[in-house]
């Protein structure tokens, strides 16, 4: 008798709980959208979603505006594979980008001098 008594204390508290979870989920939202903490994230969203400049990709890759592309490949090259052993993907994933970045720009300066 008194196994089934808890049982259906637990079973009747979790219920409470999980609708006061609810509730206050609900109200933090109505909170951060009138104070605009939404709005706020959308937008760091937003600006971290943008591309890479040619400057930040120069400097990613430790290379200058005259180098070569086969200078760019070999840093790039050098530096993934030294993250790929003993590094981490948000570096290595910085050097893809860096790499992606510098290869567009290589592309566009090829067309426009032919």
């Amino acid at each position: 008798m008194a196994a089934k008594f808890i049982a259906n204390l637990i079973v009747m508290g979790s219920s409470i709980l999980a609708r006061a979870f609810v509730q206050a989920y609900r109200q933090a939202l109505a909170n951060a959208s009138k104070s605009g903490v939404a709005q706020e994230a959308a937008q760091n969203i937003i600006r971290t979603g943008k591309l890479m400049t040619e400057t930040e990709a120069r400097q990613i890759l430790g290379v200058t505006e005259n180098s070569t592309w086969d200078e760019i490949l070999q840093k790039y090259d050098n530096l993934f594979e030294r993250n790929a052993k003993n590094g981490s993907f948000y570096l290595q994933s910085k050097i893809q980008r860096a790499k992606e970045c510098l290869e567009a720009v290589h592309q566009a300066k090829e067309q426009g001098t032919k």
